[in-house]
């Protein structure tokens, strides 16, 4: 696994023709993105855990039935830093750093008072946020770096806290057919209070182009949930959106702001700082879009980590809405590089598999209905919402199926009723070996798959004018642990699951995260549908 996971890769600065073989579709024009780590050593320093890494951008252009391949890292702050002093000098995730090892216990709890709410890592390795016309690399931290998705190049640095209050942020925003930005984000401790604060970046700034106007000045509070707990806030990865409501999961996967407070002077990692609390619940917390309040009900599930939403929707008075859990934060744990050597078969064996789950809530109390009764009456579900107290309703998931992570859709059907699901299928191992389209309709499936090729996220391209919400092509950058076979991009049709193509680069090509698909032109039902 060290050709995945230890090697730092190079850039490929220029465009590279790939080999391709097969036939791409002629309507299929446009630009592959995608994000993830690719340099794990600076000097002789070592990164612990793989969501450290440098964030390695790369991107498969299309054009004409061609596919032309480069890749550059991210010139974040951290990245300039680290390769100045060619050595890990700024901390991540998984890595505490110190800008002067030299400097002795007295001179570190000196720096400690700055580092008590930290100013976190400008290293976006994790997905590409559309923004109005511009495109930026995103994390989890408040910072953000626009890119040229052209070129690859890295331009300016933005700070969410100049616009809203927020010291964490996801990096799976949701987008509204006007291409709206909705986002979620933990605000620690300010003005004595730790709240969820959801915030929204218009698509559009009036006469803003003219006046080099970013809408992310114009982002505003939507609205706010109060953290359960002042010092200890969930952790989360993404949220769920419906056309009018929004979802937010507060799960017993907690920060410890004490921890935090105190890790740089311990020479701790923020990582240490969190931890899964399985005696807790999992607080299913539901926001009314139209009124911007939370719903009053009290919904709750059992403990679990969730990291990817799926999809939401409404359906005859209730909200359905389905998420890939866990049944504790053994993920994490198995992406520390120490257990991705050779012995990867036997470290990486997951105690939870991430299963399909969908859960239901009544958006409309009975209150004349019996303590202890089912509150969903749907027929399309086996999901169940007990009535237990009043204003109080405990929420037990249909199992829809086990063994799949990194989850896409047919974007257009984002927030509304939909019968597909695009992953990658993952068993007791965190790593990916085949891709899936799982129909949630028949519960049937189809994969593809091929020995010692590993597949990143598959993103959905839908057909021009297609009707059918699987009309369209799967594409998926693959990683090869084969000597002789280089790494490829892969088109699938998203309708039979069979390869039309693949496009080979002669690289060393990193395994992402997450990214999107950009249409050469806003024709191929521009707005939202291949976003993520």
């Amino acid at each position: 696994m060290d050709i995945i996971f230890g090697r730092n890769k190079k850039e490929q600065l220029e465009p590279l023709r790939a080999r391709v073989t097969g036939r791409i579709p002629a309507w299929l024009q446009g630009t592959l993105l995608r994000n993830g780590p690719g340099m794990h050593t600076a000097g002789e320093t070592r990164y612990n855990h793989w969501f450290d890494g440098l964030a390695l951008l790369h991107s498969f252009t299309i054009r004409d039935g061609e596919v032309y391949y480069r890749s550059k890292y991210l010139r974040s702050d951290t990245y300039n830093a680290n390769i100045e002093a060619n050595r890990i000098v700024v901390s991540e995730f998984g890595t505490m750093a110190y800008p002067d090892p030299c400097k002795n216990i007295f001179s570190k709890a000196f720096s400690y008072l700055s580092h008590t709410i930290p100013d976190f890592t400008d290293n976006c390795l994790i997905n590409i946020m559309k923004c109005g016309e511009d495109f930026y690399a995103t994390t989890e931290t408040n910072y953000i770096r626009k890119i040229n998705p052209q070129t690859l190049e890295t331009l300016e640095k933005v700070d969410y806290r100049k616009h809203v209050a927020v010291n964490l942020a996801t990096s799976h925003p949701h987008y509204d057919d006007a291409g709206n930005v909705l986002n979620i984000g933990t605000s620690i401790v300010d003005k004595g209070k730790t709240k969820y604060v959801i915030f929204k970046i218009p698509a559009t700034v009036s006469g803003g182009r003219k006046k080099g106007l970013s809408p992310l000045k114009h982002m505003e509070v939507f609205c706010s949930i109060a953290s359960l707990s002042l010092l200890s806030p969930s952790y989360y990865h993404s949220f769920g959106v419906t056309e009018s409501y929004i979802v937010f999961l507060e799960q017993p996967f907690k920060m410890d702001i004490l921890k935090m407070a105190t890790a740089y002077l311990r020479g701790a990692s923020w990582a240490s700082c969190l931890a899964f609390h399985r005696e807790d619940k999992t607080y299913i917390h539901i926001i009314d879009q139209r009124t911007r309040k939370p719903v009053l009900t009290k919904f709750y599930t059992d403990p679990m980590v969730v990291f990817h939403h799926v999809n939401a929707y409404e359906e005859d008075g209730c909200l359905l809405f389905d998420v890939i859990a866990y049944e504790d934060s053994s993920l994490y744990q198995l992406f520390y590089l120490a257990n991705l050597n050779k012995n990867f078969e036997e470290n990486s064996r997951l105690t939870s598999v991430p299963a399909l789950k969908r859960f239901a809530v009544p958006l409309h109390m009975d209150k004349n209905a019996e303590a202890g009764s089912n509150l969903i009456k749907l027929s399309s579900t086996t999901a169940r919402a007990l009535k237990e107290k009043e204003d109080q309703v405990y929420c037990q998931p249909e199992l829809l199926y086990e063994g799949l992570e990194l989850p896409r859709i047919n974007y257009a059907h984002n927030g509304k009723r939909y019968r597909y699901v695009f992953a990658a299928e993952v068993q007791w191992s965190p790593i990916p070996t085949k891709i899936i389209k799982y129909d949630i309709l028949t519960k049937s499936s189809l994969k593809w798959g091929e020995v010692h090729c590993w597949p990143a996220e598959p993103v959905f391209v839908p057909t021009p004018g297609a009707e059918d919400e699987d009309h369209g092509i799967i594409l998926s950058a693959i990683v090869s642990t084969d000597p002789q076979k280089l790494p490829f991009l892969l088109v699938l049709d998203a309708k039979t699951f069979t390869e039309l193509a693949r496009a080979s680069v002669d690289v060393e090509m990193h395994l992402d995260l997450h990214g999107l698909f950009i249409p050469d032109t806003p024709k191929i039902n521009a707005g939202t549908s291949n976003l993520p």
